[in-house]
């Protein structure tokens, strides 16, 4: 019967949030908003089929190691670092309003102080995949104010994961036992020790795990491999060393992210992330009882106020008075005005404390969808607001000023792009190496993508750009630049999915040109549908030798030996 259950709650909530997740994403919002929704529907609290709560939650466990762990996999400190002198006093400043005013509203409802202190958290921290997401979309992502957005969510979500480790120390059954500041001690020395043996026995263990792992070239394994140590540490720093796992899976996904195996972790393991995390917010969803929310209104709105005004407009005024441009101080504050995926994971933790309430989670789940949903609405608004401001030339000379030189990045509001024309290699095979080597030396940078980590290693040790990961894989032809190249060369013949990855990279760019090798002539009209402009096979390219040979030897004209080899290669090519 249990077997029977677990089956039913995943395939009645994963069907539930595959249709609402496609309604939302259709209309123009996040799926995160249809997999809430679908938790509500298969949840306690609404009529009709009811998915196992428990099960649910266990299985969301997993959710929140493998969202950890991929946070950990993208958290670069050098993005961080670039824009530390706005986004850390920033996120520190915001944090604490968005806090304070979480803990006032609470005790407003007659909460105690710890209960006022996990809400105010929980309303303080924005959604990465909404932040993420809604940059992308709207080409602000690697301009000044994403970069600032970005490195100020970094700032957060380490405060958040500071957060998960203190609570369970602060508010669990230790804390009740010996006084507040042993607690907070024993809870800093073991995170100080968790750090300490991944930071040094991790990053020497892990890496050689991958590269023995790789050396099979076996994607399971390796994906196997990837789950195991997001897992294993994960588990390993609760058992072990009494802290939460989701700090685990962070550090895990640090140590696989600072080697050469991030990119093809990230493309290939964290799919199944993606499964997991979409379990975990159905199972958010299930909490939200609709019942509730009507019987108390006024908490919603207030929480709403907080996260749509009063975050927004602390960010705003702290990003303006560091001298920044009215526009990049005015895209931060909307991109940061929601929460999501952190808020849950902290509303969580907090009932199983026993600190929130129900009306508190409740409050928090119905505040994220909300926010999530008009996020994009309000995003859409900057540019408005910035055609406005134009009206009136003196308001919108005090406003756009120059930006703070210390940032290092330059104001911009185009998306970074590399200059020149740029190629993209698949395969370092000998025509793949001979192909990057004459782009090279006629000075077209040139991105080789190829699956021998070896290979990769000795590439850069050159100078040459390189990405190891698989090209079948959408992530590994965004890293490699795909979008902003000139041409896309696939120079593996018979390579596993080749029209797959043509049609990735022409949907990428479809300004693209795209050369392509086939082992066999057969394969050069299939190749050629799925959006290469040229194929070129090596059974064509022999028989071509061979005529030109032929026509030379019985003294052809080189006008002859052209026109029939141009003749030639018509009919093995199909006529085109």
């Amino acid at each position: 019967m249990h077997s029977y259950d677990l089956i039913l709650t995943l395939s009645g909530g994963l069907a539930a949030a595959l249709v609402l997740g496609y309604f939302t994403q259709r209309i123009g919002l996040s799926p995160i908003v249809g997999y809430l929704l679908a938790g509500t529907i298969v949840g306690p609290h609404t009529p009709g089929f009811v998915a196992d709560t428990a099960l649910a939650e266990q299985l969301a466990e997993i959710g929140v190691i493998l969202l950890m762990f991929g946070v950990g996999l993208q958290f670069h400190v050098e993005e961080l670092l670039a824009v530390r002198r706005v986004a850390v006093p920033g996120a520190i400043a915001q944090s604490g309003v968005a806090t304070l005013l979480g803990m006032a509203l609470a005790r407003a409802f007659g909460w105690d102080w710890s209960a006022g202190l996990v809400f105010g958290m929980a309303l303080a921290v924005a959604s990465t995949v909404v932040l993420v997401r809604v940059l992308s979309d709207n080409n602000d992502l690697h301009t000044q104010a994403g970069h600032v957005a970005v490195g100020w969510l970094v700032v957060e979500d380490l405060f958040t994961v500071i957060a998960l480790v203190l609570l369970p120390g602060l508010f669990g059954t230790t804390a009740t036992q010996i006084p507040l500041w042993k607690a907070l001690g024993l809870t800093v020395l073991k995170v100080t020790a968790l750090v300490g043996f991944t930071a040094i026995v991790g990053a020497r263990v892990i890496p050689r795990v991958l590269d023995y792992v790789a050396d099979t070239r076996s994607r399971e394994l390796f994906t196997l491999t990837v789950l195991v140590i997001a897992l294993g540490i994960a588990v390993g720093s609760s058992f072990i060393f009494s802290v939460s796992m989701a700090l685990g899976a962070f550090l895990a996904g640090m140590i696989v992210g600072r080697s050469d195996y991030s990119l093809r972790a990230a493309s290939e393991a964290l799919p199944m992330r993606d499964a997991f995390a979409v379990l975990f917010f159905v199972s958010v969803g299930m909490l939200l009882d609709p019942g509730a929310l009507i019987q108390s209104p006024a908490l919603v709105i207030g929480a709403l106020a907080i996260v749509l005004l009063g975050k927004p407009f602390v960010a705003l005024v702290l990003v303006w008075a560091m001298r920044y441009p009215f526009r990049a101080a005015l895209t931060v504050a909307i991109a940061l005005a929601q929460i999501g995926e952190f808020s849950f994971i902290l509303a969580t933790i907090g009932r199983e404390l026993g600190i929130l309430t129900t009306a508190a989670t409740n409050a928090i789940v119905a505040t994220s969808i909300v926010s999530i949903i008009l996020n994009p609405v309000a995003y859409r608004t900057i540019r408005p607001i910035e055609r406005r401001l134009a009206e009136f030339p003196g308001l919108s000379a005090v406003l756009n000023r120059e930006p703070a030189r210390a940032s290092g990045l330059k104001d911009s509001g185009v998306r970074l792009a590399d200059p020149g024309h740029r190629a993209v290699v698949i395969g370092y095979g000998p025509t793949g190496r001979a192909v990057a080597r004459l782009l090279t030396d006629n000075g077209i940078a040139t991105t080789v993508v190829d699956l021998n980590i070896d290979v990769v290693r000795a590439l850069r040790e050159e100078g040459f750009d390189a990405i190891y990961g698989d090209a079948t894989r959408p992530d590994t032809l965004e890293a490699a630049g795909v979008a902003k190249a000139g041409s896309f060369i696939l120079g593996s013949a018979g390579m596993a999915n080749s029209e797959d990855v043509i049609r990735m990279a022409r949907a990428m760019n479809p300004e693209i040109e795209v050369l392509a090798r086939a082992s066999y002539l057969r394969d050069v009209p299939v190749l050629k549908a799925a959006g290469a402009n040229r194929v070129y096979s090596g059974e064509g390219e022999v028989a071509l030798a061979f005529i030109e040979d032929i026509l030379d030897r019985l003294g052809a004209t080189p006008e002859q030996i052209d026109r029939e080899r141009a003749r030639a290669h018509g009919e093995l090519s199909g006529g085109a």
